[in-house]
């Protein structure tokens, strides 16, 4: 049952993280008050608290990326209400990143974006490719690699797809004045990948299964998926490229049709 909310809500694993930490927490200062006198304030309980909560959220199986959440969550409320901020812009605020990040809910996949170093080697590809190509970037978040590199490379076809409304909106616009890019309120999920030449995303570790299994079913012969950051489980990249960032990332291109169904993986 565990493993199931994890792939399919993971916000609710960090929540019963946070529930076990408070009572970890809870117990454990009534402990300390009843052998010790010892008392601690708000801010280092909630510290505290924090802390438990991002090990056990860890030890439930939530990907790395949880760890701020969990770690910031009790201690980012109790500033807020020392603050007295009105409840309609707690409320505003909340919107505003369930709008930004409704990927991280539903499929694991919070808000990236890449890179202008990443962004630079995507170009230097591209402008490697014939004329007419076509460039899709699955959940292109606030469209501005998208829009750049329309840009940068007018002979090519772009397009991007996203579903937290207020990062499509955003790329929707940002992309409008371009004629040769243009985004779409859908998810990658029900996109058509055989219809590009280069497929490029930015996820997470956890969809990256399934995405292999659909470009591999969909994706032409010679058509490129190209991962930032992260690898498809079991397979090697036909290329890797080292990235200069504070991430240290990579992008890994991959020829998914290449693949038979059940043949062996490829070797870079």
């Amino acid at each position: 049952m565990l493993a199931g909310l994890r792939r399919r809500l993971p916000v609710l694993v960090a929540l019963f993280a946070q529930v076990i930490a408070v009572a970890i927490v809870w117990l454990l200062l009534y402990t300390l008050a009843l052998a010790f006198g010892l008392r601690l304030g708000g801010i280092p309980a909630a510290l505290l608290q924090g802390a438990v909560a991002a090990a056990v959220g860890q030890c439930l199986g939530l990907s790395k990326w949880w760890l701020p959440i969990n770690l910031g969550f009790v201690p980012g409320l109790l500033l807020v209400q020392e603050q007295a901020l009105p409840p309609s812009l707690l409320l505003a605020g909340f919107g505003l990143l369930l709008a930004l990040n409704w990927n991280a809910i539903g499929e694991r996949v919070p808000l990236y974006l890449t890179g202008r170093a990443a962004e630079q080697r995507l170009l230097q590809h591209l402008e490697q490719r014939p004329a007419g190509f076509t460039f899709i970037d699955l959940g292109c978040g606030l469209g501005g690699t998208l829009a750049r590199l329309a840009r940068a490379c007018p002979e090519g076809c772009f397009v991007g797809v996203e579903t937290a409304p207020l990062s499509f909106l955003l790329a929707w616009l940002r992309c409008l004045p371009r004629r040769n890019c243009r985004v779409r309120l859908r998810s990658l999920w029900r996109e058509d990948l055989g219809r590009y030449d280069v497929v490029y995303c930015f996820l997470s570790p956890a969809p990256m299964p399934a995405l292999w299994d659909k470009a591999r079913r969909e994706m032409r012969r010679d058509a490129q998926l190209i991962s930032n950051s992260f690898a498809v489980p079991g397979k090697t990249p036909e290329e890797q490229w080292p990235i200069d960032d504070w991430r240290q990332s990579s992008l890994l291109l991959y020829r998914p049709a290449a693949h038979p169904p059940d043949g062996p993986r490829a070797t870079g």
